[in-house]
C-alpha cells in the first residue's frame, strides 16, 4: 500500500492535466465560462448579506457582524468538502472506461475531484477578502500564516474520505444517497451558521468530536476574528487524525482495487 501511495507522485502530470480538463468541462458551453468560479461565491455572499441584513436582522450576536461574512468563512471550505465527497462517490462509476484500462491508476480520479474543488475554493477566497476589506473586518497578518496549514489539513482529510467513499460506492451504490443525508447532518453539526459558544455545554462536547468543527473555527479565527490564534493544538491534532484517515482510506481503496473494474 505504501509503495502505491508513493507512486502517486509519479502521476502528478496526469493529475494536473485531469484537473484542468475537469475545470474546463464544468463550464464548457456557458457564456461566462471560468468566470463563474468568481461569480458563484460572489452571488452566494450577496444573498447571505441581503437575507441577514434585510429579512432576518438581529437574529445573531452583534459581535458576529457582518454575519454573512462570518458564515461565509465556514461555508466556503464546507462547499469544497461536501461537493468533493459527493462527486467522488460517483467518480469511479462515471469513469469506468478509464479504470478498466490496466495501467490507469484509479485513485487518481477521486484525487482530481478534490483538487478541482480546491481550485474553486481558492478562487472564492479573493471574493471573501474583498468583503472583509469592504466591511473593515480586522485580520491579523500573523494569523494568516496559519491559512496554508489549515487548507493542507482539510485537503488531506478530504482526499482520505474521497478515496474511501469512491471505492465503497462502486460496491454499494446506496452510499451516495446515504452520504447526501449524512452531509446534511454533518453541516448542522459543524459551527458554520452559529458560533460554537451558543451551543449548550453537552452539545458542545459532541461538536468537539467533529474534526471539521476545528477546521471551521480555525478558518473563522484566521479570517474573521481578531486576536491571537487559539486553535493551534486542536488543529495539529486534526492534522494527525487526517493523516490516519488518509492512510485508512487508501488502505480500503487498495484492498478493493482489483474488483473496481468488474463492478463498474
Amino acid at each position: 500500500m505504501l509503495a502505491n501511495l508513493r507512486q502517486l507522485f509519479r502521476y502528478r502530470a496526469l493529475i494536473s492535466s485531469l484537473v484542468a480538463r475537469e475545470l474546463k468541462a464544468r463550464y464548457r458551453g456557458s457564456v461566462l465560462g471560468f468566470f463563474w468560479s468568481f461569480v458563484n461565491p460572489l452571488l452566494l455572499l450577496v444573498i447571505y448579506t441581503v437575507v441577514f441584513t434585510v429579512v432576518l436582522p438581529g437574529v445573531h450576536p452583534p459581535e458576529l457582524e457582518p454575519y454573512a461574512v462570518f458564515m461565509f468563512c465556514g461555508i466556503l471550505p464546507w462547499t469544497w468538502f461536501s461537493s468533493s465527497l459527493l462527486e467522488s462517490s460517483n467518480v469511479l462509476v462515471a469513469g469506468g472506461n478509464l479504470i478498466k484500462k490496466v495501467l490507469f491508476p484509479a485513485e487518481v480520479l477521486p484525487i482530481v475531484t478534490v483538487l478541482a474543488g480546491l481550485v474553486h475554493f481558492c478562487l472564492g477566497l479573493p471574493i471573501l477578502a474583498a468583503f472583509l476589506i469592504y466591511y473593515r473586518v480586522p485580520v491579523t497578518p500573523t494569523d494568516l500564516l496559519w491559512l496554508p496549514l489549515i487548507v493542507a489539513i482539510q485537503l488531506v482529510l478530504t482526499v482520505g474520505l474521497a478515496l474511501l467513499v469512491s471505492a465503497l460506492t462502486v460496491h454499494f451504490r446506496d452510499v451516495r444517497d446515504l452520504l447526501a443525508n449524512l452531509l446534511t447532518l454533518w453541516f448542522f453539526a459543524t459551527p458554520i451558521i452559529y458560533p460554537i459558544t451558543q451551543a449548550p455545554e453537552r452539545v458542545r462536547r459532541l461538536l468537539n468530536l467533529n474534526p471539521f468543527t476545528h477546521l471551521v473555527i480555525a478558518y473563522q479565527e484566521v479570517l474573521f476574528k481578531s486576536g491571537p490564534f487559539m486553535q493551534s493544538n486542536r488543529l495539529l491534532a486534526v492534522g494527525a487524525a487526517s493523516l490516519v484517515v488518509l492512510l485508512f482510506g487508501y488502505f480500503v481503496f487498495d484492498r478493493l482495487r482489483d474488483t473496481l473494474a468488474e463492478e463498474v
